[in-house]
């Protein structure tokens, strides 16, 4: 089964700039989209044997989550199930009969980390819903993280520490995700690999000089790495600021 997930920065947007061809070039079993930027009724996009679920923010033009699929799900949940941390769009679950799907896109912290104090409730909050997944079957979680783990995630690490993204809080974060049972399935097939960001920044000609930051990720539970056969980054893959990541299971 090929998963992908990736950024969109707008949904409505990226259809103009050849979503479409992107799209069914990957033929992925799994597209999960972060930032769809979009309320109900706005779009009208489909693609033949897939199947779409959709989270919206209350506010529109905003966050917002959405998976296209080939297998239809057991289950379809939205949220966390924690009302203040609901109203945005960012968690789209599906349910399968071996795994749960768990789509994300985790909140900024912003500029001179305004949100940080909401990010740290909002992690919280996550690892619990994730965890009460865990305890019933494996989960894959794939989505933009905003987080850059360590110091060989991000081109200029020594320059962003106490940035949105790259936060002793928000590191501290990801990490106790990963050790309480989920696996960072890039990392863990190419531990010293450089170079290798989802997210550039459109100033400065970033995405040219390949000064990134890998923070779109899929993590799994370790008792699903057996299955895992490849986790790729598609930097080439234009039309975001973020790129598309991917991983196969078998």
């Amino acid at each position: 089964m090929k998963f992908i997930s990736w950024n969109v920065n707008g949904l409505r947007a990226i259809v103009g700039k050849g979503f479409a061809d992107i799209f069914k070039a990957l033929d992925a079993d799994f597209f999960c989209i972060q930032e769809t930027k979009l309320q109900e009724g706005q779009i009208d996009l489909s693609f033949p044997g897939y199947d779409s679920y959709f989270s919206y923010a209350d506010r529109k033009g905003y966050s917002g989550t959405a998976i296209f699929t080939r297998h239809r799900p057991l289950s379809v949940s939205r949220g966390i199930g924690v009302d203040v941390h609901d109203h945005e769009g960012r968690v789209t679950t599906l349910e399968y009969a071996d795994f749960y799907l768990v789509c994300v896109y985790t909140p900024n912290s912003q500029n001179e980390l305004a949100r940080l104090p909401y990010r740290m409730e909002w992690e919280e909050a996550f690892l619990a819903y994730v965890h009460r997944l865990d305890a019933l079957k494996p989960v894959i979680i794939c989505g933009d993280l905003n987080v850059a783990h360590t110091e060989i995630d991000l081109a200029n690490p020594k320059t962003n520490r106490r940035n949105a993204g790259f936060t002793d809080e928000e590191r501290s974060c990801l990490s106790r995700l990963l050790d309480s049972g989920f696996a960072d399935t890039f990392r863990r097939l190419n531990p010293t690999a450089v170079g290798a960001y989802s997210w550039w920044s459109y100033r400065g000609r970033a995405r040219e000089k390949n000064v990134g930051w890998r923070i779109d990720y899929f993590l799994i539970s370790e008792r699903l790495m057996p299955r895992l056969k490849s986790a790729e980054i598609h930097a080439s893959i234009t039309g975001s600021d973020h790129c598309p990541v991917e991983i196969t299971l078998e």
